[in-house]
């Protein structure tokens, strides 16, 4: 007789430790039922993991899930798994039905990342037991401290479950009670206990090689011959005498008065399953873990190797209860050898889980590059050109944060990701895309087209505006919908020029801030409304205001007072430069008639690409932020980033969310954005690039510039987009990318500590002009005819020594020539933010970077306060500095204040110019006197000859 199918006559079943679609699908399953006698099948994450990863068998399956939209790897996996174990269970049916409930039964496992979330096990055991939907399914759950309260919870719902990782006659004891209780709960509850099965899953084999490893150590270090022969003499025997040992538990407690009371009701004893049955010791025979462990009511669960192994030369006799004395014997002999059996199974167990885990990281990422294949373009290409060194560094660090579940950390709140402070109250960004109601969006849009404005404006700073500076300038005008602007200046010249380009009469107005607080917008909103009052009446001029703000904030308030149309809440979970795909960056999209519905579809991409179930290996914002990270920490921390024309004004709003989430503490990343790509030869090895563009925008001799940075080593992460309407995916990657860069460097990238400084030196400036009349008084260390230069004493004696004398070209010289090896000059105007402005300081970067080498930023003030401030403050002290700032030509009053919005702007000015200084910063400020466009002639000649 077929020895597998003998083993029926001594009273055990056979399952299957196997399952795949075809193997189901072409009839296999169903030949070793009929030959066999198999009654069940079992499954987990390495199971799968072969099915999926190892073939292209499961390929059709997920193009054809992905057909019908786009979902979490997770989920991706739990569609195809649902469906081979729904059609397992079908194929074991008829033995369910024969047997009357008694066996057939197919399990599947709970996620191995809940072995120590006793909620998060008994949620998803609920969902799969309802999603599958099969009565002769069983849930698998862990042994471990955590499991054994979910197990007991879930049989009390009258949830079949089969319970692994179990090694241990104590927690075997503990299992088999948590599975009378719940009986005993769902009995008193008017449940009929005979619909209820469960089997104890006691692995063996592994307790044989954990043991055995010990016993070889012990030997080779005893002396004694008959020692070291009592000690050989356990080798292989441990495990068997464990599990009969466990069975003689079986035997007790499913016998009595309290078992006896629920059989009475229908309950099924819950049998022990024999697990990891094949041998791992080739000097064990291979039908080991079969022949030694069968007996009445048991379960053998077998490789499909084992199982031919026993088809072909097993021997089935009744085992099980065959010398107890000599297992208790073993087991003694063992202790008194000084190895604790509780001390291996406890290991055991979390090697267990440890070993799910890495399974199913292996499962899911095998998902992860699947479906990345079927969506092919739908989502944006990343490579990475790291070299050795990085390369090498970002290979360790990614199995790193696997082996730590770092990336499901991040997504799970947990702020010991960072520093531990307060991130686990600013990650609200993770979820904004999936939270987000396009049906919302598009409702309010409708509105806004409905009433003709013919422009719309934000009135914002920083991740306020930024984002909705991006939509604004890659997005073209939509018909019907209203012409977005974005205005985040206190500049005169640049409101004046706002309100000129506008129908003053038929705009809406954004007034976005999170705060409330933030002077900027709250000045801007209170000039606005005053036009706009003038313009349509009092009556009437709330009704062209949105804000968009955090609940309860003191705009909010403003806004109920005077009558906005319509008030926005964020999510004060969410960072400012974080906002983008939450209101702060929506609401503008969807007033300018931005399709938000793809815009968010396109995000969500990017958001489950990222996601917690995506391996750092396939996580692309894992990959990224480990990049920038490492590299960083290499010394290459100028993060130079490339737009390509399409997404020109990209780069404003990374800058923002690099810098200012990672400079700080005295580290961090600078971004570089707005130098045109050049020769290889003007980089320094304190440089890591980004390229991103759409596709189609090819440009050859770009593409050659980048071929010689990356052949001189230098490290280049290459995005590109499938179009334009993909920017939402961009946003997201590049805020995990920041998240995970900010963990690398070991920083908060959620808090700003140095912006707010520069904010209190401010409001003292403007305090003491609302006050006097005047900001007080300052001198600068050198006045000219056409300029006034100011800095700090420490700064002017180190300038002096290094030859500043009488005329701005000496100091400019002594203070650019203060740049070393891997230092950066950022230009600070606080002027009007215009095309030739932009133009000019463009041109005295340049001259700077191809003269010195160096990295150069060029940015506007205020602007860049709530940007690259930060950075520039709190980073790393590589800045050189040269803030430029202007008299007004034609200043502008705010309503209902004495300062004026060129008073607010000087305040500003010399607010952050004392804030750099105090903090030890390079820094030499240039005051341009009369004609601005001049000045700036005159500026870049002085810089031109500086460096000459």
């Amino acid at each position: 007789m077929n020895p597998v199918k003998a083993l029926e006559n001594h009273g055990q079943a056979v399952w299957l430790d196997f399952l795949a679609r075809g193997f189901v699908a072409k009839g296999d399953l169903k030949k070793l039922i009929d030959t066999d006698g198999v009654k069940g099948v079992t499954s987990n994450p390495s199971i799968f993991e072969k099915a999926i990863g190892s073939s292209d068998e499961y390929d059709g399956a997920i193009g054809k899930a992905l057909k019908s939209g786009d979902r979490p790897v997770a989920d991706l996996f739990e569609h195809l798994a649902i469906e081979d174990i729904r059609h397992a269970a079908d194929v074991l049916r008829p033995v369910y039905d024969h047997l009357k409930g008694d066996d057939g039964f197919v399990s599947l496992e709970v996620s191995p990342y809940l072995a120590m979330d006793t909620k998060g096990t008994i949620a998803e055991a609920e969902r799969l037991w309802k999603d599958v939907k099969r009565r002769n399914l069983m849930v698998k759950v862990p042994a471990t401290p955590e499991g054994l309260p979910a197990i007991q919870h879930l049989i009390g719902e009258g949830i079949s479950i089969n319970i692994t990782l179990l090694f241990s006659q104590k927690v075997y004891v503990q299992v088999a009670d948590a599975y009378l209780a719940g009986l005993e709960k769902y009995v008193k509850g008017g449940g009929d206990p005979s619909g209820v099965a469960s089997v104890a899953s006691f692995f063996v084999s592994r307790i044989d090689s954990a043991v055995d490893r010990q016993l070889d150590e012990k030997i080779a270090r005893a002396n004694d011959p008959t020692e070291k022969e009592r000690l050989a003499a356990l080798k292989g025997k441990v495990a068997i005498a464990n599990a009969k040992l466990a069975y003689q538990d079986y035997t007790r407690l499913f016998s009595g008065t309290r078992w006896d009371k629920l059989a009475a009701k229908g309950a099924r004893p819950q049998r022990l399953l024999w697990a990891s049955t094949g041998t791992k010791n080739k000097d064990y025979r291979d039908v080991l873990y079969v022949e030694e462990l069968i007996g009445p009511n048991t379960i053998n669960t077998v490789p499909p190797a084992t199982l031919d192994a026993f088809r072909d030369h097993g021997k089935p006799r009744d085992s099980l209860e065959e010398n107890i004395e000599d297992a208790r014997h073993i087991l003694a002999e063992l202790e008194k050898s000084g190895i604790s059996l509780d001390a291996i199974t406890a290991e055991l167990v979390k090697e267990g889980v440890k070993l799910f885990a890495d399974a199913a990281d292996k499962l899911y990422g095998a998902v992860a590059q699947k479906r990345a294949t079927v969506l092919g373009a739908g989502i944006d290409r990343q490579t990475l050109a790291l070299g050795s060194s990085i390369g090498k560094a970002v290979d360790k660090s990614t199995e790193e944060w696997r082996a730590s579940a770092r990336i499901r950390r991040i997504w799970q709140h947990d702020k010991s990701v960072w520093t531990g402070t307060d991130e686990d109250k600013w990650l609200g960004w993770l979820n904004s895309a999936a939270s987000s109601e396009a049906a919302e969006y598009e409702d309010f849009a409708q509105r806004v087209k409905g009433q003709n404005f013919s422009d719309a404006v934000v009135l914002g700073m920083g991740g306020s505006s930024l984002g909705p500076e991006v939509l604004a300038e890659t997005f073209a005008k939509k018909a019907g919908f209203p012409k977005l602007h974005v205005l985040d200046s206190t500049d005169p010249a640049q409101v004046r020029n706002l309100q000129a380009s506008i129908d003053i009469a038929n705009t809406l107005f954004i007034v976005s801030s999170k705060s409330g607080g933030t002077t900027e917008p709250n000045v801007m909103k209170d000039y606005f409304f005053a036009r706009v009052r003038e313009a349509i009446g009092a009556d009437k001029a709330g009704h062209r205001f949105i804000a968009v703000t955090d609940p309860g904030s003191s705009l909010e308030k403003v806004a109920t007072k005077q009558g906005f149309a319509r008030i926005f809440h964020g999510d004060p979970t969410i960072g400012g430069r974080y906002s983008v795909l939450s209101p702060f960056g929506l609401v503008p999209a969807a007033a300018a008639g931005v399709d938000v519905r793809k815009l968010l579809k396109h995000a969500l991409s990017m958001v489950r690409s990222c996601g917690p179930d995506v391996p750092p290996h396939e996580n692309p914002g894992v990959q990224f932020g480990l990049a920038m990270g490492l590299a960083g920490l290499e010394g290459r921390d100028k993060v130079t980033i490339l737009s390509s024309k399409k997404i020109a004004d990209f780069g404003a709003w990374a800058e923002q969310l690099i810098a200012e989430s990672t400079g700080k503490d005295g580290k961090g990343l600078i971004p570089i954005d707005g130098e045109p790509l050049d020769d290889v030869a003007l980089y320094g090895k304190d440089r890591f690039f980004i390229d991103i563009r759409t596709e189609g925008e090819n440009d050859a001799a770009h593409d050659d510039k980048l071929a010689a940075l990356e052949k001189a080593g230098h490290p280049l992460v290459r995005i590109v987009m499938k179009s334009i309407d993909h920017i939402g995916q961009e946003f997201f990657r590049f805020e995990m990318a920041t998240a995970v860069a900010g963990a690398v460097l070991g920083i908060n990238p959620f808090n700003q500590p140095d912006v707010e400084d520069a904010k209190i030196k401010t409001r003292e400036l403007t305090a003491a002009f609302e006050k006097t009349g005047a900001l007080p008084a300052e001198k600068p260390v050198m006045s000219f005819a056409r300029a006034d230069i100011y800095t700090d004493d420490r700064n002017a004696a180190d300038l002096r020594k290094a030859g500043a004398d009488g005329d701005l070209g000496s100091w400019l010289k002594a203070h650019l020539g203060r740049s070393g090896t891997d230092d950066y000059v950022a230009l600070l105007a606080y002027i009007e933010r215009d095309r030739a402005h932009i133009e000019a300081l463009q041109n005295m970067r340049l001259k700077i970077r191809d003269r010195r080498h160096l990295a150069t930023c060029a940015e506007f003030g205020p602007r860049f306060l709530h940007s690259t401030g930060q950075a520039y403050k709190g980073g790393p002290d590589s800045g050189v500095f040269l803030q430029v700032t202007a008299d007004d030509a034609k200043d502008l009053a705010v309503p209902g204040q004495k300062a004026s919005f060129g008073v607010i702007k000087a305040a500003q000015a010399r607010g952050d110019f004392d804030v750099l200084t105090e903090r030890g910063r390079r820094a030499l400020r240039v005051h341009l006197k009369g004609d601005l466009t001049s000045g700036l002639r005159m500026l870049d000649s002085a810089i031109q000859d500086a460096l000459n």
